[in-house]
């Protein structure tokens, strides 16, 4: 899709974070949209928390509106588009250590949902051809899927009211597995894009990370190399998508992918020539994870020997 083909996730920025004045100041800076710029690349995800736009009480905060405000200013000001992200909403986030549930049963939760993204849609609506919102990141457990399927419908309905242009990006269960979309309901129109994350082969891009220790052996290191991944590994991966998506006449994503920094430079390089090739062969526009710390930083310093190598296949 033009504008949304080859990008980067400014992760940790306004989520996952601490959230100080000091880190939403400066943890991303104009130079850094300069620098994606530079590397080719066409657009940026931001994803956000829903209490960086929101007091306790639902209330929204007009200065946290306003950050993202700068934030999309300074892509489009650079050349980028950008894709808004909801990260963690009141009732819900995909990291189950983090004390938010009940938003897929609790209608107070959800329309809380439907009125920030209504806010949203306000806001930032009115440039189609260069921002693009996406719902909610990784829904995690199969027992949502009915439900996320009418709260993303719904949704979609209000944000109509007021940017009837904006392509809007959804996602399914199991973190977003590519092999979930399938089960997604029919797009509500054509400004819809389903969206997927992909970190696989996931022993290797996760290897020793802390947040997976009940699903990787944590003392195991691997290469790229040890995956022995057959030449189809992804076209496979990727076929109930690509069926679906073209089924509904609609365009795919890929939101995030990435290797964690345990993996050498020189392996993580080696994953994502892999990952892009089936990305180019496919049309699949996507967003690498991250530009910057989160345990994946493509711009940190260990990554500087191979770089301007590996940026020419995000």
């Amino acid at each position: 899709m033009k504008g949304l083909r080859r990008g980067i996730n400014l992760g940790g920025w306004m989520s996952q974070c601490d959230y100080s004045k000091e880190r939403l100041d400066t943890f991303i800076t104009e130079e850094d949209y300069k620098k994606i710029a530079s590397w080719g690349l066409d657009h940026v995800r931001l994803p956000i928390d829903y209490n960086v736009l929101q007091n306790e009480d639902m209330s929204m905060k007009p200065e946290g509106f306003e950050r993202v405000e700068r934030a999309v200013k300074l892509a489009l000001d650079n050349g980028l588009g950008i894709v808004l992200d909801i990260h963690k909403t009141l009732g819900y986030s995909f990291d189950k250590q983090v004390a938010e549930s009940g938003f897929f049963d609790n209608e107070k939760y959800q329309e809380n949902f439907y009125s920030l993204w209504e806010e949203m849609a306000k806001r930032f609506g009115g440039d189609p051809e260069h921002v693009w919102l996406e719902l909610l990141n990784e829904v995690t457990d199969e027992e949502y899927l009915k439900p996320w399927n009418r709260i993303w419908k719904t949704c979609v309905q209000r944000i109509r009211a007021y940017a009837p242009e904006s392509k809007i990006l959804i996602g399914s269960y199991d973190y977003n597995a590519v092999s979930t979309v399938q089960y997604l309901d029919p797009p509500a129109d054509k400004n819809m894009i389903y969206n997927f994350h992909c970190y696989e082969p996931f022993k290797f891009t996760h290897q020793g990370a802390y947040w997976a220790a009940d699903m990787l052996d944590m003392e195991a290191r691997y290469s790229y190399a040890d995956m022995d991944l057959a030449a189809d590994y992804y076209d496979k991966m990727f076929a109930s998508a690509i069926e679906k998506a073209k089924k509904e006449g609609i365009s795919l994503n890929c939101g995030e992918y990435g290797a964690i920094d345990v993996a050498s430079p020189e392996d993580t390089l080696a994953f994502y020539k892999g990952i892009n090739a089936a990305f180019e062969k496919y049309g699949i526009g996507r967003a690498a994870w991250s530009y910057k710390q989160m345990d994946f930083g493509i711009v940190d310093a260990r990554m500087d020997g191979v770089r301007d190598e590996l940026v020419k296949y995000l």
